[in-house]
Parts: C-alpha cells; structure tokens; sequence
C-alpha cells in the first residue's frame, strides 16, 4: 500500500475550514483519500501558529515540521519552485518541499502545489524505502 505525505503551507488569514477545503480539493485531485495520509509537514514557522496542528488533529494524522534549510535542499525536485517565497522564508517552496521531505529521498510528487483561499498543498508518495 503506498505511503502519501501532505505538504502545506498557509498565510497568517488562513482558517482552519480554508485548510481543510484546500485539502480535499488536493485529495480528490490526487484519486486519495484522508485515510491514506501518513503525515502532514510544513515548515516549522507555521508551528507557532497552530493551524496546521489543528489540521492534523481534524485529519487524525501526526504532523512532521521543518527548518527552511532542510526544504531548501529539496529545490532541485520541486515543480514549482518560488524566487518569491525564497526571500520571504528562505527556501523555494514549503508544500511541496515538505512533503518530499517528509516522505524520504526516493518520494515523488503525485499533486504539485495547488494553490486555495490562502492555502498551498501539495502530495507526495514515498518510495520503497518511505518515510
């Protein structure tokens, strides 16, 4: 059975219910459903601000957060890097980057960066190895 990773990535007027739509808009995109997610991750910053603990908490799946240096190493697989994004946080992208990052070295995105009131998300697969 495959291991599915969600990336996400908000602005500080996101809610909870703009998350939660984003995500099953990028669910339903990716043929997947909740139950099939191993983890959500982001980047550590937007641990401060709880809302992406709450996602988790709504989705009933363990969070994983990161540093910007750790997503920044995932740029080279990125679909949709972000020269913008860089010189706001310090890496080229937080949705995707996560979600390779926490689904391990061989992981692949299946749902590149989409992007919702507020929201990005994206889903990658681990590879054999997984996360």
């Amino acid at each position: 059975m495959p291991l599915y990773v969600l990336g996400i990535g908000h602005e500080s007027a996101a809610t909870l219910a703009d998350m939660l739509e984003s995500v099953r808009d990028g669910l339903n995109r990716a043929g997947i459903s909740a139950a099939d997610l191993v983890a959500i991750a982001s980047i550590e910053r937007k641990a401060e601000a709880g809302m992406v603990t709450a996602l988790s908490g709504s989705l009933g799946v363990p969070v994983r957060f990161f540093d910007a240096a750790t997503l920044e190493a995932e740029t080279p697989r990125l679909k949709n890097p972000s020269d913008a994004v860089f010189r706001q946080i310090g890496c080229h992208g937080v949705a995707e980057a996560a979600a390779l990052a926490a689904a391990g070295p061989e992981a692949e995105l299946i749902l590149p960066k989409t992007v919702g009131k507020g929201v990005t998300c994206a889903i990658a697969r681990a590879g054999r190895s997984g996360p």
